[in-house]
Parts: structure tokens; C-alpha cells; sequence
């Protein structure tokens, strides 16, 4: 056996593992995001307007559904259904969320994102843009690896693939 098959065995190995924990990672992190919002519609609503980004006649409906589809998308990933599928809505909602931000912080706004609750306008100074962006790109690590390597232990993708 050459080094280069052992390697491929034990990636073979580990790879559906670790996929089991980037996914269900995910999943932890979405239904840590949508709670506090799906506990309190009209804050997510004031969060999703201070962005400044959406017609106002649309902000209440994605403040209102936002937390909503994270969770359900939560339930996807932890149950292992649609699990590329999954991972690549998560980025793209990912690339909503960042794009979301350099808005703000490209123009001079003071918010909170209330990607865990809260959000809205907040004091001058307050904000940690840099920081906030540095989470989004381990959170794009995640969904990126996901998406490449989606089989995972303990999924139903693996279960009605053995079917």
C-alpha cells in the first residue's frame, strides 16, 4: 500500500465524520439565529430595516419569514436531508448576510445585524464590522466544505442512497 492509498483511506475514513459535525454545527447555528427572532417577529422586522437594503413593503415579510426558513433549514441539516442542497442555501444566505453588511458598514450605519436576536440601529462606535466579517467567513468555511463533501453519518441522504 503507497502512502498516497493509505491517505485516501483514512480520508475515506474521517471525511463522513467530520462532515457529521460541520452539518450539524450548522444546523446548532441556524436554530441559535432563528429562535430569539421567531420569539420576537418585530425586532427581527427592525433589524432587517436597519440595513436600509429592501423596499419597505418587503421588509416586514422577510423580518417575519426570515427566522422561519433558518430553522426549517436547520431541520434539513440535522436530519441529513438534502444535505449539498442545504449547504449551498446556507452560503448563499451567507453571501445575503455579508453582502448586508459591507452595505452597512460602506455606508457609515451604526447597526446591530440581529443574526441572533436584537438588531437595528445601535450607537456610533458600537459596531465591529471586521469581527462580524471574520464570523461570516468561518461560517462560508463550513458551507463550502459541506457542499464539496456532503456525505455525512447519522443522515437520511446516506440512508435512502443505501436504499
Amino acid at each position: 500500500m503507497t502512502e498516497t492509498t493509505a491517505t485516501a483511506g483514512r480520508w475515506e475514513t474521517v471525511q463522513p465524520w467530520l462532515s457529521t459535525v460541520v452539518r450539524l454545527a450548522m444546523a446548532g447555528i441556524l436554530v441559535a439565529a432563528a429562535i430569539p427572532k421567531m420569539l420576537d417577529i418585530p425586532q427581527s422586522i427592525i433589524a432587517v430595516r436597519a440595513y436600509r437594503l429592501l423596499p419597505e413593503a418587503i421588509v416586514p415579510f422577510v423580518g417575519t419569514m426570515l427566522p422561519f426558513f433558518e430553522l426549517l433549514l436547520a431541520v434539513f441539516l440535522l436530519a441529513g436531508l438534502f444535505t449539498r442542497t442545504a449547504s449551498i442555501v446556507w452560503l448563499v444566505m451567507m453571501a445575503g448576510f455579508v453582502t448586508g453588511v459591507i452595505w452597512a458598514w460602506a455606508n457609515g450605519l451604526s447597526i446591530d445585524c440581529g443574526c441572533f436576536g436584537g438588531g437595528g440601529d445601535v450607537a456610533e462606535g458600537t459596531t465591529n464590522y471586521p469581527l462580524h466579517m471574520l464570523e461570516r467567513a468561518g461560517f462560508i468555511v463550513l458551507g463550502t466544505y459541506l457542499a464539496i463533501w456532503p456525505r455525512s453519518r447519522y443522515s437520511l441522504d446516506g440512508w435512502m442512497k443505501a436504499a
